[in-house]
């Protein structure tokens, strides 16, 4: 059993947003296999599929970003699985909108949802596949000031046309991911970073 959790923030409000671009690609992810997200639990809205003859769990955390270990940590405990057996789907600044990395552990780049996983979880050794959104130029001198104007960002729709980066994007996360599970960390690696 693997735990895919794309990670956003749930509500209308919030679904156009750089900041759920993990929620849009496990949603995508989901669609391209005939997966619904038909349960509720562990705080999230999950379905049940397969992908490389392995049964996955894709989540949508329901908890907001900076609660996402909440949700993770309870799915992890409910489904009997290990940290290792999860895979995260989430935004990164620090990449240029349309690119993709993939990684097991690390840290978590200042990303919050992140950090509360890595936080409930009590590890770094999970899988993460982060989906590049751009940073904003700040001209702000102070680094309240830019961490402002970063989270502004962040929780902004994206322009006409980043969105079209994005959606030409998704079906190579959903690729990525099947490549992980199928062919393993180097080959999805080679093939996707």
């Amino acid at each position: 059993m693997k735990l895919i959790a794309g990670l956003g923030n749930p509500g209308f409000l919030y679904s156009r947003n750089r900041h759920n671009v993990g929620f849009m690609c496990v949603r995508h992810l989901a669609r391209t296999l005939g997966i619904r997200f038909d349960k509720k639990q562990g705080h999230a809205r999950t379905g049940i599929g397969n992908i490389a003859r392995k049964r996955v769990v894709l989540a949508r955390p329901q908890t907001y970003m900076n609660a996402s270990g909440e949700s993770v940590s309870a799915l992890i405990r409910k489904l009997n699985i290990t940290p290792s057996d999860l895979i995260v789907i989430h935004d990164d600044l620090d990449l240029p909108p349309g690119k993709i990395r993939i990684r097991l552990g690390g840290g978590s780049g200042g990303h919050k949802g992140i950090d509360s996983i890595i936080a409930r979880l009590g590890t770094r050794d999970f899988y993460r596949v982060r989906v590049g959104v751009g940073r904003p130029d700040t001209a702000e001198d102070s680094a309240a000031e830019k961490d402002k104007a970063v989270i502004a960002y962040a929780l902004s729709d994206f322009t006409p046309d980043e969105r079209k980066i994005i959606d030409k994007i998704m079906p190579d996360v959903s690729q990525a991911i099947v490549c992980l599970l199928a062919e393993g960390l180097e080959a999805a690696m080679n093939k996707f970073n």
